[in-house]
């Protein structure tokens, strides 16, 4: 086991950032936790605040947090590199900080930055300071790395060769602990998928196509027995996203397209926005509009602006408003016994 979290929670005078959870990451694996950005900058916190630094690796105690000699690298979302050191110059000042055994020449090559080695960290574009982040962890020789964010505004190459790292430590028998507020970024990377907020950490489960065309077979359909499926799907890139009801905010339709929106994410729905009507209906869902759909326990406030015009205002971090059409106000109303 690489990295055990027992019992970790974090709490902000009374306010629960998140409650207590237990998780595994084991080795060969890539686990990404899904959250806002306060909940993953209180995880981070908590993960260094629990870490004694020693011989170059972090060691992390009995509380909150358990590792058996585990060697940990963190790729930070603010890279933190010297500016006036060349590539090849921050790559060799990191072996010598860790005293790493690993090749400057294989570090390098990995992160595609041989064309870059002899320019300076200033002159060089976002996506490859992110690389040369990449060149260091590897230099780190780490067991399990912890990623914050590591694609975010990354162009697609840098990506490709993100994932191709994330690849290699698995090959290696190494693990990979990824912080994300954007969930196309942990289905895109992860193995396994968590969301960790103030209701705790729960999987986000997802399928591949491939699987999903194993499910509706014939042979598949014969052995199993038909039930209600609660969770509503979505599609990120090739897999599917199963999320819970109470988890939707609102819906909207656009062009055609449905979209689940989710802590301030949106998801492109394979239903229509009829269908997710009728899905959602006994969950506390309301068609607001000929365009929405609104989760009543989201909804904080129902503003009047005219004799005709309404909004809701969501209890969301975005507090987002949606519109509420005139006709529906009045059923609205009755609903609520107003």
């Amino acid at each position: 086991m690489s990295l055990q979290f027992i019992n970790a929670e974090k709490r902000i005078h009374d306010s629960v950032v998140f409650p207590s959870f237990d998780l595994s990451i084991d080795l060969g694996k890539v686990v990404a936790v899904y959250s806002s950005v306060n909940v993953r900058e209180q995880l981070i916190e908590l993960l260094l605040e629990k870490s004694k630094l020693s011989n170059g690796e972090i060691r992390i105690g009995d509380s909150g947090i358990s590792e058996n000699k585990t060697k940990i690298g963190f790729y930070f979302l603010h890279d933190g590199l010297y500016e006036r050191l060349s590539v090849e110059e921050m790559v060799r000042f990191t072996k010598q900080l860790y005293t790493s055994n690993q090749s400057i020449e294989d570090a390098i090559q990995t992160a595609q930055l041989d064309s870059k080695r002899r320019v300076k960290i200033k002159n060089l574009s976002f996506s490859e300071r992110k690389r040369v982040q990449l060149a260091l962890l590897l230099m780190q020789n780490p067991t399990i790395c912890i990623f914050e964010e590591p694609d975010q505004n990354i162009d697609l190459e840098s990506k490709r060769i993100f994932i191709s790292v994330l690849q290699k430590l698995k090959l290696d028998g190494r693990s990979a602990f990824i912080l994300t507020g954007n969930m196309e970024s942990a289905v895109t990377a992860a193995d396994e998928i968590f969301r960790l907020d103030e209701n705790g950490l729960h999987p986000v489960h997802t399928a591949t196509d491939e699987d999903k065309e194993i499910e509706d077979s014939p042979t598949a359909a014969e052995s199993i027995v038909p039930v209600r499926l609660e969770k509503i799907p979505t599609k990120v890139n090739e897999k599917i996203v199963l999320f819970d009801p109470p988890e939707i905010d609102y819906i909207e339709s656009n062009e055609g397209q449905s979209f689940l929106h989710i802590k301030g994410e949106a998801f492109p729905s394979v239903s229509t926005l009829n269908e997710l009507e009728s899905r959602l209906l006994p969950f506390g869902f309301f068609r607001c509009h000929r365009s929405y759909i609104v989760n009543l326990q989201k909804v904080r406030e129902v503003i009047t602006w005219t004799r005709n015009s309404y909004s809701l205002v969501l209890d969301d971090a975005e507090k987002s408003t949606i519109p509420l059409s005139k006709t529906k106000m009045v059923e609205l109303k009755e609903m609520l016994g107003i």
